[in-house]
């Protein structure tokens, strides 16, 4: 096998996880793309990144990209070669919008890019494997990967992640906080049971969001109601939580994005909510990506 000539170019949408009741099992991947480049050459690791977290990230090979280059280059028996990596980031990280399964899945679609023969030599259905063992969980990864609405799980080392049919009048918005929570702090304050009715509700309204998603928008705000972790996690995001509550008042399908504290609004047309915007967070409007991560 040999390495492809001059630089190749990724890009990988930001998503959103849980989407409200879908815990650990739905996404949704959204048209706000990262975007790297690599060309194999020079000596050693060269890491260049600018826009979002571009101050905070490690420029070694400890950044994420490079760990999931470096597992991808491993998984089609090769080493890593040297290289010059490039990241424009529009993601904003540690905001429940999946910017570390972006980092990982282009780290692994442009490692594969990279390779002759990379596609036939780590298949899909690899790379998810490959990326939900580097992320800890299929939910951001998948959609990052195939695009849309995607249904995911995982038990053991089994994973698996469909395409869900995605109705064309939905549309999404975002409101992004100016500070961000880890996943870790947000997790930990999960109790480790819930009740046989909340499940049970749990249970319904993800169904339920499947088919509003997929042919029925009108029944977004009722399909995304939750019962199993948001209500827990208001200690550490109160602003989100609180506005959540003001916008769900209002008829809006408004849920976490992931594990917080981002907003996301699943919406059934076209609809401007910049009036609810706290002060000093963004609100991006943002169309549902229908491809994940592409090369070119």
């Amino acid at each position: 096998m040999t390495f492809v000539a001059g630089p190749v170019r990724v890009s990988v949408p930001a998503t959103s996880a849980n989407l409200g009741p879908g815990y650990d099992c739905l996404g949704l991947a959204l048209e706000l793309r990262d975007e790297l480049v690599a060309e194999v050459g020079g000596e050693g690791l060269v890491v260049e990144v600018t826009g979002e977290g571009a101050d905070a990230v490690p420029l070694d090979p400890s950044h994420l990209v490079a760990r999931a280059m470096d597992a991808a280059f491993g998984a089609m028996g090769l080493t890593s070669p040297s290289l010059r990596l490039v990241c424009r980031n529009r993601i904003p990280h540690a905001r429940g919008l999946g910017s570390s399964s972006a980092a990982i899945v282009g780290g692994i679609v442009l490692a594969r890019a990279l390779v002759d023969g990379g596609p036939d030599r780590l298949p899909l259905g690899e790379c998810l494997a490959l990326a939900t063992a580097l992320e800890g969980h299929p939910d951001n990864v998948a959609p990052a990967l195939f695009g849309g609405f995607v249904v995911c799980g995982q038990d053991d080392d089994d994973v698996w992640a469909d395409q869900a049919p995605l109705d064309r009048r939905v549309r999404a918005t975002v409101f992004i906080p100016p500070t961000g929570l880890s996943t870790e702090v947000a997790r930990g304050l999960l109790p480790a049971t819930v009740s046989h009715g909340d499940a049970a509700a749990n249970s319904g309204r993800a169904a339920l969001l499947v088919a509003a998603l997929g042919s029925a928008p009108e029944r977004l705000l009722r399909a995304t109601e939750d019962f199993l972790h948001q209500s827990y996690r208001r200690p550490a995001m109160p602003e989100s939580l609180d506005l959540v509550d003001r916008l769900r008042a209002d008829g809006h399908a408004a849920v976490v994005s992931g594990a917080g504290p981002t907003v996301l609004v699943l919406l059934a047309a076209d609809s401007d909510l910049s009036s609810y915007t706290p002060p000093g967070w963004r609100h991006l409007p943002l169309g549902v990506a229908t491809e994940g991560a592409r090369v070119g």
